[in-house]
């Protein structure tokens, strides 16, 4: 069974995501929260499997709320999801940044959100991983220089280029396809360059490809 805690200022908001989300046989939502602070508290308490959370709420906003939550070692198994109003939202990209797995806008069809949800809790993909790459793109370039390329070295060659591939927001099974090789091949190599780099999840393998420099804003492989 999938755990969902939900974290909105918006009452309305959250009732329609827990109306979906309970209807499903794997998902139950076990806390509501209307801050970040509430979020935290709530995170620490239930130890949800995700969090849903959106960016913009009173107390504690939801980037330092996620901040907080993916900060805290007895939590790493929690996964934070963003919501936000728009697509290409500056605070999405420092939320991934600091540990959130990816984000949804509040619109998102029923079942995507469905799909994202489990996608995440299952690690097995990066969410709407075309605006995600171009959010990520986008505020990778202008947040500073590419980190020194030297702590990819650590990474094997087929390494690297899976993790590029991940970068451009290829799932497992499309890396497996455009390298010839199995799903479980890919996804063993990205599980070795998550390990050696430090990665939460594949949100933070993304960043990291676009900060060493691996990736470059349009590349497309």
């Amino acid at each position: 069974m999938i755990r969902v805690l939900l974290a909105d200022d918006q009452v309305l908001v959250r009732a329609g995501f827990r109306a979906l989300l309970d209807a499903q046989p794997d998902i139950t939502v076990v806390a509501e929260a209307a801050d970040g602070d509430e979020a935290v508290e709530l995170t620490r308490r239930h130890r949800p499997d995700l969090v849903l959370m959106d960016i913009r709420m009173p107390v504690l906003d939801g980037l330092a709320a996620t901040r907080r939550i993916t900060g805290e070692p007895e939590l790493d198994g929690v996964r934070v999801v963003m919501l936000t109003t728009f697509e290409l939202d500056e605070y999405v990209f420092e939320a991934i940044r600091s540990g959130a797995s990816g984000f949804l806008v509040k619109d998102t069809e029923p079942d995507e959100l469905l799909r994202a949800v489990r996608a995440v809790v299952a690690g097995d993909a990066l969410l709407s991983p075309g605006a995600t790459r171009r959010l990520i793109a986008e505020f990778a370039a202008r947040s500073k220089p590419p980190a020194d390329a030297v702590r990819l070295t650590e990474l094997t060659e087929r390494e690297r280029e899976v993790m590029a591939l991940v970068g451009i927001g290829l799932s497992n099974e499309e890396i497996a396809r455009r390298l010839v090789v199995s799903p479980l091949t890919a996804k063993t190599h990205v599980s070795r360059a998550m390990v050696k780099l430090g990665a939460r999840d594949r949100a933070q393998l993304v960043v990291l490809a676009y900060e060493s420099g691996l990736v470059r804003p349009g590349w497309l492989g």
